[in-house]
């Protein structure tokens, strides 16, 4: 079943929010730390997960790479050749063509027209599609993919919860999807042109403050329909199990929509500062092409001249 554009939008809605989830920063058995104070495992992800719970996407990613990396990073999204740490969600391709469908002068309109034609009263059809989804997404983390063995363990349980939500949400209910057409408009307005080239244009930092701040709406919107991020993250448990040396290894445990979440999360340390390790893999691939090219070589001396004879 393809998705309609108005569930497409919900989907892309929730992979913006859920990105505080699926990055899998949460809150530590700490006490609060200092803001960017990244010199031990659990205090790294706390500092994430106040970027998170804020919507600051911009300074989640300044917080979750290097500096050097971060300034490939930015390099390579005004090229337009990532959108890191957006491409980290499932939708992304789809993110700017959604929130230029949900912007437009009659998105309302539209949306809600698309929704009487090919969604209301189609809830078991709904359900069935989410079971679908759900199971092939599965199957696909757990056998396909550039996956690491930290999300071949978590993503199935997160694609899992995420599945059996969508399976009971009133996501057929016609005042359910007016009241979310219209916030999630208005917040994509507040966003501004997004499209490839004005992205790029406006740069990394720019970008993941305005669509942080549509995340937050998003969120909102998704808790209407029982999906709760808020008290996800409310739940999560985050405990150091080893540490040796520039590795470590966190433990993570969240409930999300009803379901039990249990994963172990890789940390590297890099001068001093502890970082997710998929997130380093997944960003340096991002950057890869944008590397500071190695200063050129000083040209050799020129041979010395011959004595003239006497």
């Amino acid at each position: 079943m393809s998705l309609p554009p108005y569930l497409r939008s919900l989907f892309a809605a929730a992979a913006v929010a859920g990105l505080l989830v699926a990055c899998r920063p949460v809150p530590s058995d700490d006490t609060a730390a200092p803001a960017s104070d990244l010199s031990r495992p659990a205090l790294a992800v706390q500092v994430l997960t106040g970027h998170m719970r804020s919507g600051d996407f911009a300074a989640f990613a300044r917080d979750a790479v290097p500096p050097s990396l971060h300034a490939r990073l930015e390099a390579a999204w005004g090229a337009g050749a990532t959108r890191w740490p957006l491409d980290e969600l499932p939708f992304s391709e789809h993110l700017p063509a959604v929130l230029g469908a949900l912007a437009a002068d009659d998105a309302e309109a539209t949306l809600l027209a698309g929704f009487d034609r090919q969604v209301a009263g189609s809830a078991r059809e709904i359900r069935s599609a989410a079971a679908t989804l759900g199971m092939f997404g599965m199957q696909y983390v757990e056998q396909q993919g550039d996956f690491s063995e930290s999300e071949r363990d978590h993503y199935p349980q997160l694609v899992a919860a995420v599945a059996q939500w969508a399976s009971q949400a009133p996501l057929a209910d016609r005042a359910h999807a007016a009241e979310a057409i219209a916030r999630l408009s208005a917040a994509a307005r507040e966003v501004g042109p997004a499209t490839a080239e004005d992205l790029a244009a406006a740069g990394m930092e720019a970008s993941l403050r305005r669509i942080g701040a549509f995340s937050m709406e998003a969120r909102a919107v998704l808790g209407g329909y029982g999906l709760d991020l808020d008290a996800a993250l409310a739940s999560a448990r985050a405990s150091l199990q080893v540490q040796q040396g520039d590795r470590a290894t966190v433990r993570l445990r969240y409930v999300l929509a009803g379901s039990e979440i249990d994963t172990v999360v890789a940390m590297e340390r890099i001068d001093g500062r502890w970082y997710v390790g998929d997130f380093l893999r997944h960003a340096r691939a991002a950057a890869g092409a944008h590397a500071p090219a190695p200063p050129a070589p000083a040209p050799a001396p020129a041979p010395a001249e011959p004595l003239a004879a006497p």
